[in-house]
């Protein structure tokens, strides 16, 4: 026999010729301190394999129509949580390899879109609310959602590409909650939104700072962290929130049903809830960390930041979205096609 077939056989019937050890994770656009990654496979061997994603709808589809495979961490929004549970597309945490749990924020856990945290654990938090350029945009002139309807912002609007934020603005608009599944409010805000949709120059949720620090457009809707981060580079790039309630959501940790890497996965989550990783985090992507742990930890100008962590009576004034049903989700869907076909 060959000596080096010889010697191949006799490693791996001795166990000497492992795989390498991996985790695969599946997270947001620019939502994650390199650095973190980095150090976690210095620790821990482990290497990460990472891939992103622009929007919840994208995240979903892909694991829907792997059943649950290919990924060990997805990080889902809010709602997208109980949707993706009730379809079997998660697995249960095991909290034992999770001692981190006790950094988070109990006020951010127990959630009616995962009670008791079965299945998932937050990550950041954040809104969605009102954007502009103060050099080009009297501030007084945009404080509410319905002030984008101005004809004045023809061709100047930027909106999020994602249809449950873009019909909360309409149904809060018109006085209803942002997790309406009635299909007459979701209609009424279908005929509203036909409305604005000359205002709006593009449908933006890969980098939605870009276009406004470019100048393409001037006002809008954006995240609290994408904002954080374009005014660093240009501090006339204001955020607000609205009148009539921000979106508010929580992105979360997950494990797929078909994970196949499940405890570095577990051994992934609980590095990511250390209390100098939140941080590390929430500096690098402008969003507000649940880990209440690492708020001592951060710079003052950063915890003390109303963008990144608003006051009580302006979370209590909007809305976490919740799963509405696939029914009022399919109609809201439907109608998100014409609206950007221009009908």
């Amino acid at each position: 026999m060959n000596k080096t077939l010889l010697m191949t056989l006799l490693l791996l019937i001795t166990g000497a010729v492992q795989a390498e050890e991996k985790v695969v994770v599946y997270n947001w656009s620019e939502y994650v301190d390199d650095s973190v990654l980095e150090d976690f496979t210095k620790e821990t061997g482990i290497k990460i394999e990472y891939s992103t994603f622009d929007s919840n709808e994208v995240m979903y589809s892909k694991l829907k129509l792997q059943r649950g495979k290919g990924y060990d961490i997805v990080v889902p929004s809010t709602y997208y949580i109980s949707k993706m549970a009730k379809e079997g597309l998660l697995q249960k945490l095991d909290k034992s390899q999770l001692k981190n749990i006790r950094n988070l924020n109990p006020d951010l856990l127990n959630k009616d879109y995962d009670p008791g945290n079965v299945y998932s654990l937050p990550y950041l938090w954040g809104s969605t609310g009102l954007c502009y350029n103060a050099d080009e945009v009297e501030p007084a002139s945009v404080t509410a959602w319905k002030d984008l309807w101005d004809p004045k912002w023809k061709g100047k609007l930027l909106f999020t590409d994602d249809v449950r934020e873009v019909f909360h603005m309409a149904l809060r608009i018109n006085g209803h909650s942002g997790n309406s599944e009635d299909p007459a409010h979701i209609t009424q805000a279908y005929e509203l939104l036909k409305k604005v949709i000359p205002n709006v120059l593009v449908f933006n949720s890969e980098a939605p700072r870009e276009p406004y620090l470019s100048g393409d457009v001037v006002v809008g809707m954006n995240w609290n962290g994408e904002a954080v981060s374009a005014a660093q580079e240009n501090p006339a790039i204001q955020y607000v929130y609205p009148k009539e309630g921000a979106v508010f959501w929580v992105d979360s940790f997950a494990i797929p049903v078909g994970a196949e890497n499940v405890k570095n996965a577990h051994a992934f989550i609980d590095y990511m809830l250390r209390a100098e990783v939140a941080k590390l985090n929430t500096e690098y992507v402008g969003y507000a960390t649940p880990n209440q742990a690492a708020l001592p930890l951060l710079e003052q100008s950063t915890r003390e930041n109303p963008v990144i962590f608003p006051p009580e009576k302006i979370i209590a004034n909007g809305e976490f979205h919740r799963d509405i049903g696939n029914d009022a989700l399919q109609l809201m869907h439907d109608y998100w096609q014409k609206l950007k076909a221009g009908q």
